[in-house]
């Protein structure tokens, strides 16, 4: 709602420049879609990565801290 609410401030205020970021916004959407792609990906492989490396003191009986994520 607040986004909604600001575009339409910069509408009041600058016309063009708000029809132009609504113009815009699906294609910078669609040209950022594979970087978060990868970005996912890589997260995956860290995560994998940190559980390999973590096996042998998981075995041993450490267990991590509860966490709120």
């Amino acid at each position: 709602m607040v986004k909604f609410l600001l575009w339409l401030l910069l509408l009041v205020v600058c016309w063009p420049l708000a029809l132009l970021a609504l113009v815009l916004w699906p294609i910078v959407w669609l040209i950022s879609l594979p970087f978060r792609l990868i970005g996912i990906a890589i997260e995956g492989v860290f995560t994998l990565l940190r559980t390999i490396v973590m096996l042998p003191a998981r075995l041993l009986g450490w267990r991590p801290a509860a966490s709120a994520t």
